[in-house]
């Protein structure tokens, strides 16, 4: 049979993964933490939201990051210490606003087809994840902000989704727990929320079940590749061995781009870290004050799920700071700020804070393709879309895998979806 690796355990390593024992491979999970969806894809915003699928690649993000550079709890905050990949990956960053329009349509397409994709792998393995199958809503309290999103809607709808714009009232109708004064907003239906953390571990049992082997607490010290096999040599609890594979698929988010240089590859990640507080619902007045639709707050770039009954996620910011993982006060504050302003009636006291590190590449468009040899494959690069993404992502590498000349193809496939084929 043949034997496929997978490194990294997060939610692309996982439904890539799932795609490819769906397609009759012998695969293995490695994962450095004990358990699956420890780091990036522990307590993001929650939200599936190919209504978000603009990339940041605008002068606009840039000025504001000029802007914000010393405001210490900005939403973009860039710490100006002299760095060679910071600054060239900003380099490359602004040398991709050119592809803004292209990269944003592509986005949105992935992310419609990748919305039945994961569905369905929840439904036909039979796990929950806490999913609010209610549309997302983005709010506005300025009319520039407001004007600029309504010019984005057209490359959306090009993409394939459909957000209509509001007004204040109905703003309110749609979700009445949110309180201020707005100029208006924009409503995805078809957008939904879900508990990334739930979905990644409930995936990951599933896999195992169905024939992965799941090796946790495993630090790689060593990848090699040549034209006959992989050779992957790691260690669990001081004992090393070296084990052989057919090919191995890079899932590894912000340590991609060390492994991927290991391997003779350029992926010029970048870790732009996010922070998220977790609001716990511990009464009946907070569980009615808080809301149930998922709010974006552009201006703000704050985004809210609703995580069952008892509860509230709210995350947001961008930090570029290097590999750093602090959790800072002063980034935490304003998102308890943004909640005790929009939904009073929600007590903070218990509100859980948290910081993951986004794998982004400077073209905002993840990197899902072989590398320079023919047995290795990355999916990685996701950014701030790696929950919205990942299950069509792992669909389209492993569909690269099959297709791959090198890579001996599995007797049988089990299973294969067909939504992938849309945005090849």
């Amino acid at each position: 049979m043949t034997r496929i690796a997978v490194i990294g355990a997060g939610i692309t390593g996982v439904t890539t993964a799932s795609s490819l024992l769906d397609r009759g491979y012998d695969v293995t999970l490695f994962d450095r933490n004990r358990y699956a969806a420890m780091q990036t894809s522990f307590a993001n915003g929650g939200q599936l939201s190919a209504s978000n699928a603009e990339t940041w690649n605008r002068w606009a993000t840039v000025f504001k990051g000029m802007k914000w550079m010393l405001t210490r709890g900005a939403p973009l905050l860039v710490n100006p210490a002299p760095s060679w990949h910071k600054y060239s990956w900003m380099a490359e960053f602004i040398g991709a606003i050119g592809q803004y329009r292209e990269n944003t349509i592509a986005t949105t397409r992935m992310a419609v087809a990748a919305r039945g994709l994961l569905k369905e792998k929840a439904t036909r393995h039979g796990f929950a994840f806490d999913c609010e199958d209610r549309g997302i809503l983005h709010i506005y309290t300025d009319k520039a902000e407001f004007d600029h999103a309504a010019r984005v809607n057209a490359l959306l709808a090009e993409g394939g989704v459909t957000r209509r714009a509001v007004g204040p009232a109905e703003l309110r109708q749609i979700e009445p727990a949110l309180t201020g004064s707005f100029y208006g907003g924009f409503f995805t239906e078809s957008d939904f929320t879900g508990d990334i953390h739930r979905y990644t571990m409930g995936l990951a049992q599933a896999i195992e079940r169905q024939g992965a082997r799941l090796c946790f607490g495993a630090d790689v010290a060593r990848i090699l590749a040549d034209e006959r096999e992989v050779r992957i040599t790691w260690s669990e609890a001081a004992e090393s061995q070296t084990d052989r594979f057919d090919a191995v698929i890079i899932c590894a988010g912000v340590d991609s781009r060390r492994i991927a240089a290991s391997l003779g590859d350029r992926v010029n990640i970048y870790p732009v870290k996010g922070y998220s507080i977790t609001v716990r619902l511990d009464d009946a007045t907070s569980q009615q004050a808080a809301p149930w639709i998922s709010l974006l707050d552009d201006e703000a770039k704050i985004v809210t799920s609703r995580l069952g009954k008892d509860r509230f996620r709210i995350a947001g910011t961008a930090e570029f700071n290097g590999y750093n993982l602090d959790i800072r006060d002063d980034r935490i504050r304003p998102l308890v700020k943004w909640c005790e302003r929009f939904f009073p009636g929600v007590s903070t006291e218990h509100a859980i804070p948290w910081a993951g590190l986004r794998p982004m590449m400077p073209n905002m468009m993840p990197k899902v393709e072989q590398g320079r040899k023919a047995r290795v494959f990355y999916n990685t690069g996701h950014g701030h879309l790696g929950w919205t993404l990942s299950a069509v992502t792992a669909e389209m590498i492993a569909e690269a895998v099959l297709a791959s000349a090198h890579v001996n193809r599995p007797r049988r496939v089990q299973f294969v979806a067909q939504d992938a084929a849309r945005v090849a």
